[in-house]
């Protein structure tokens, strides 16, 4: 098992990959974002040429690319920084993980995000974004 990395100047752990910790960050902005998921997810108005995003990719990201979804504590060091980050990861599956396994397969992402429930994932997501920067 590897040990994470402090940074002796500001103290903080080093995570072994940076690039896939900001890929994290930027699925849970697209997830704490109302706005953006009813304008890119449902719209599909992009900000830039060749972009894509939507609700499946950020599922699939914290879920399949990144594990950080199925094992927040284990992800610490690796993408995630410190056990606080974890817990907000966890508390944002806690919400997440019924709603998938509720929903039918073949709801749209407009379906999804006009349903009542998705408000929790919401605000569990922007509770996540506070924490992990």
């Amino acid at each position: 098992m590897e040990v994470a990395l402090m940074d002796a100047k500001v103290g903080v752990v080093v995570v072994r990959f940076p690039d896939m910790r900001r890929e994290v960050i930027d699925a849970l902005q697209a997830l704490s974002d109302p706005d953006y998921q009813r304008r890119v997810w449902v719209d599909r108005v992009y900000p830039q040429p060749g972009y894509y995003d939507d609700l499946t990719h950020n599922i699939n990201l914290l879920y399949d690319d990144t594990s950080v979804a199925e094992d927040p504590y284990g992800q610490v060091g690796v993408t995630l920084e410190s056990d606080e980050e974890a817990a907000v990861m966890e508390r944002l599956v806690a919400v997440l993980d019924p709603l998938l396994d509720g929903f039918p397969a073949e709801l749209d992402d407009a379906e999804v995000i006009s349903r009542p429930e998705w408000a929790e994932v919401v605000k569990a997501a922007q509770d996540a974004v506070r924490i992990i920067q």
